[in-house]
């Protein structure tokens, strides 16, 4: 397997575990997304920080994950997108689509925050 899995309470953290995240193992990601959301997990972060190039069936398992999961009022983070990667990702304009942030920690932290401010609203209503 080409992914590591962290299960925390509030999210999961999918590590890609390749340097490039190319048509030999996007399949493989939609798949683990799929399953990973079928479990009712509503919020994940993908740490990119091992993946060098992304190519565009990488970039569409993303998008798949990223509409899975804001579909159900969940979050999808990408986190240490490298250089090279995040200017493909800008190149297909979908630095405006995705959110991405420098490190997992700071996604982490993201989540959290949604979190909040998501019960903060269901107050107000």
């Amino acid at each position: 397997m080409k992914f590591s899995i962290d299960r925390q309470e509030k999210y999961n953290t999918l590590k890609v575990k390749a340097e490039k995240l190319d048509s030999t193992i996007a399949p493989e990601l939609k798949s683990e997304l799929q399953a990973i959301h079928g479990q009712g997990i509503v919020n994940i972060i993908i740490d990119l920080s091992e993946v060098k190039y992304i190519d565009s069936s990488g970039l569409s398992s993303l998008l798949v994950g990223n509409r899975m999961f804001s579909e159900n009022d969940g979050t999808f983070i990408l986190a240490g997108v490298s250089e090279h990667a995040m200017k493909l990702i800008k190149i297909s304009q979908l630095d405006k689509v995705l959110s991405i942030l420098p490190t997992v920690e700071e996604a982490v932290d993201a989540v959290f925050l949604l979190d909040i401010e998501s019960g903060l609203l269901g107050e107000i209503e």
